[in-house]
């Protein structure tokens, strides 16, 4: 498995960490891969391995908190107007005018924010696991079965105590999230990332910045397509139901079934298989 080209990305004040593998754009544009937590880039190698053997350029970032160059202590620099600012600025930064835009858990969030406010730079979506937020913040909100699920994100919050029980006894809480879902190449590269200095609390300084950013995102103007997999842990069925009404554009879903939540890792290849057709490409 390849990781492709590891290039460093300069954006305002901060240095991001950028996997690149090689090709050309697709209509004019490269695909931007945007990993959630608690991963990093890596997840992304598999199915960034597929699209280059079709020829197809892809950007697979570590986003704020986890680029040790792109790092700030304050929570307050997790907004997600930060978080989204940062992709725009990184696209900006790898003359990149447009892209097929594709996230995993938060980074689904951060990608259905960017397709939302900034269609000019987005060709397509495609995104993983995580609904449309406001349709998933209203999830939480009315679904009991949601927020029952979602009760983890409230525990974020709470200073230090998601650290401790996330890195004590050698990462065993990273560790046993991951399950056999996630190939062990990959988890080594995750926990590593998110062992370094400041990062773990950075990453969770996401959740604690959040407010209720969620329920004020627009609707998403741009063709997209949503991957859900049913046997996903942290997500409920209502949100995923409702995410049509927040896409003013060609909407397709797509469940994978039998699938857990990292679906990056755990179903590359059914993945892949989606973001091509999305971006027009035959497997």
């Amino acid at each position: 498995m390849s990781t492709g080209e590891l290039r460093t990305v300069h954006v305002g004040d901060f240095d991001f960490e950028v996997r690149v593998h090689p090709g050309e754009p697709v209509h004019g544009a490269d695909v931007l891969l945007l990993h959630g937590f608690p991963q990093s880039a890596a997840s992304w190698d598999f199915v960034s391995e597929h699209l280059s053997s079709r020829g197809i350029r892809s950007y697979a970032p570590e986003q704020r908190g986890y680029s040790p160059g792109a790092r700030p202590a304050d929570i307050a620099s997790y907004r997600l107007s930060e978080l989204r600012a940062d992709i725009v600025g990184l696209c900006d930064a790898l003359g990149v005018r447009r892209v097929h835009l594709v996230g995993h858990d938060w980074g689904a969030i951060v990608a259905w924010d960017v397709a939302a406010r900034h269609p000019e730079r987005v060709v397509s979506l495609t995104a993983v696991s995580v609904p449309h937020p406001a349709a998933f913040a209203r999830a939480r909100e009315t679904d009991p079965v949601q927020a029952e699920k979602s009760g983890y994100m409230t525990f974020f919050q709470q200073p230090d105590a998601p650290e401790d029980l996330l890195l004590a006894n050698d990462c065993a809480g990273l560790r046993a999230g991951f399950g056999d879902q996630v190939p062990a190449v990959q988890a080594a590269q995750h926990i590593a990332r998110l062992r370094e200095p400041g990062a773990m609390t950075a990453a969770l300084n996401w959740y604690r910045a959040a407010g209720d950013s969620w329920s004020t995102v627009p609707a998403v103007g741009v063709p997209t397509t949503f991957v859900w997999s049913d046997a996903d842990l942290a997500v409920a069925r209502s949100g995923v139901d409702a995410t049509a009404g927040y896409v003013d554009a060609e909407y397709r879903l797509e469940v994978l079934e039998g699938v857990g939540h990292w679906i990056p890792e755990e179903a590359p290849d059914a993945l892949s298989r989606i973001i091509l057709d999305r971006i027009g490409c035959s497997w």
